[in-house]
């Protein structure tokens, strides 16, 4: 009654055509149930339907590798801001020896785990990673691993009261004033019947040694949903639909010709088919010449084709789910035909933009980060790593910066000399350029002075102009 009421008193008094019951908006009734309530009740099928597109789609499963080779690529790679270079360079190498070791299930390394917790955001909206402290006997360079946990072994339907006080939301236990406290995870995936063994028992997990990464697209949100979401009708529907033009094609091209009698009841003389089924089957070979009985006519098979249509159809209906998944339709659909340098260009800037804010805001802050700390935390608890005054410096021991891979540039001749203007104009520094590449300017700077060092004392000049350490010392 309240709703049809403002509904009306909206009509009276006019304001916003948006809120109005006209004809046009009669049958617009959206839900204004919270985000948490509507994952509650679709999550689970949100992300079974995604997950099947991506098993079984192309286009689907495009959209999910585009988006991971672009937020993570090679990995998104520390780099330490330790003021002492010795410190730094040991803390680094010991880094770089452990990211072969941080994957609990042995599959990858650091970086194949962000490739892989990026491909989970995208097609089920989150993913859960468990520190997992390991024993100085087990040889590992620093004793902690990571275990990655998928979205629906944490269940969407576990909602309660605990005796303490704390309250369960969606499988995340709180406490009294709204900090997460715990995670209730099942002990075996639900969905994976070759491991029957403790099938639906739970297990409670602190969350100080779980990392949820998840890209909340509402305030107040607690799990996370598919950024397939938006796509996941069309892309089902335009599956279904490409697969009866392809059948309608088959059965068509089944049909050469058809024989066509006044009296087909009369005909006697039949000539059996091969497989014995009593049809009458003329094999048609080139420059042959077919006799037929009187009054027969031959009708040549003319099934309808897919029309002009049928291409400006899929590219818009591709369109729809590119903006929806927010992957740019060439990386969507591999159709590079309509793409030129210009829109190309404007579609990479506007999806690297998108990228890049996910990439600090998502992967760096919930992950990547959380994943320095500890690690650092356990290097020196285990005497891994030896730094005097950790404890009462660790804030500025654990600062660091996080490199994404570099973009590949659209055009590389233009885009370094207007990198260079722009460094030689005071712009941007070289560091700032060297960390949009990937790469730490300080390690950059050393292998160019080692490589200069080396040039020089074996007398090698590459380039045109060469630089003054690659000229002879003056002769007294």
């Amino acid at each position: 009654m309240l709703g049809s009421f403002r509904r009306r008193l909206g009509a009276l008094i006019g304001g916003f055509e948006a809120a109005q019951g006209s004809r046009r908006l009669k049958g617009f009734q959206p839900s204004r149930a919270h985000v948490n309530t509507l994952i509650a009740a679709a999550g689970s099928d949100i992300t079974a339907r995604a997950r099947y597109l991506v098993r079984n789609n192309g286009y689907a499963l495009n959209a999910a590798e585009s988006w991971t080779g672009n937020a993570v690529g090679t990995g998104i790679k520390p780099s330490s801001l330790i003021a002492d270079k010795d410190l730094k360079a040991l803390v680094q190498q010991l880094w770089l020896a452990w990211t072969d070791e941080s994957d609990a299930e042995e599959l990858t390394d650091f970086y194949g785990q962000q490739r892989r917790a990026a491909r989970e955001v995208f097609i089920a909206g989150e993913v859960f990673f468990r520190l997992r402290p390991r024993r100085p006997e087990d040889g590992l360079t620093v004793p902690l691993q990571l275990q990655m946990l998928p979205s629906e072994m944490l269940p969407l339907t576990r909602t309660e009261v605990l005796p303490n006080g704390n309250t369960i939301r969606q499988g995340i236990e709180f406490d009294r004033i709204g900090r997460r406290a715990a995670y209730w995870f099942l002990r075996r995936h639900p969905g994976d019947l070759t491991d029957p063994g403790m099938v639906g028992e739970m297990v409670r997990v602190p969350a100080a040694e779980i990392i949820h990464v998840i890209d909340p697209v509402e305030s107040g949100q607690l799990r996370g949903v598919s950024r397939l979401a938006p796509a996941i009708v069309k892309l089902f529907l335009l599956d279904q639909y490409d697969d009866a033009e392809l059948e309608r094609k088959k059965i068509a091209a089944m049909y050469a010709m058809f024989v066509i009698s006044p009296a087909p009841a009369d005909v006697i003389d039949m000539v059996p088919a091969d497989d014995g089924s009593g049809d009458r089957i003329v094999e048609v070979q080139p420059g042959q010449v077919v006799p037929l009985e009187p009054g027969e006519q031959i009708q040549t098979s003319a099934p309808a084709d897919v029309g002009g249509s049928y291409e400006p159809f899929e590219y818009r209906t591709l369109l729809q789910i590119s903006a929806a998944t927010g992957i740019p339709y060439a990386y969507l659909s591999n159709d590079m035909l309509k793409a030129n340098y210009s829109n190309s260009r404007m579609a990479l800037l506007e999806f690297r933009r998108r990228v890049e804010a996910w990439q600090h805001s998502v992967m760096v802050h919930q992950m990547c980060r959380k994943v320095w700390q500890r690690w650092l935390d356990v290097a020196v608890l285990s005497g891994a790593l030896d730094i005097p005054g950790y404890e009462r410096n660790r804030a500025s021991f654990i600062a660091c910066s996080w490199l994404p891979p570099k973009w590949d540039w659209v055009d590389p001749l233009k885009d370094a000399k207007a990198e260079i203007e722009q460094i030689g104009a005071g712009l941007k520094s070289r560091t700032q350029a060297l960390a949009e590449r990937g790469y730490d300017a300080e390690q950059v700077d050393a292998e160019i002075a080692t490589d200069r060092e080396r040039e020089q004392r074996l007398g090698l000049t590459f380039g045109s102009d060469p630089s003054p350490l690659l000229l002879p010392p003056p002769t007294s």
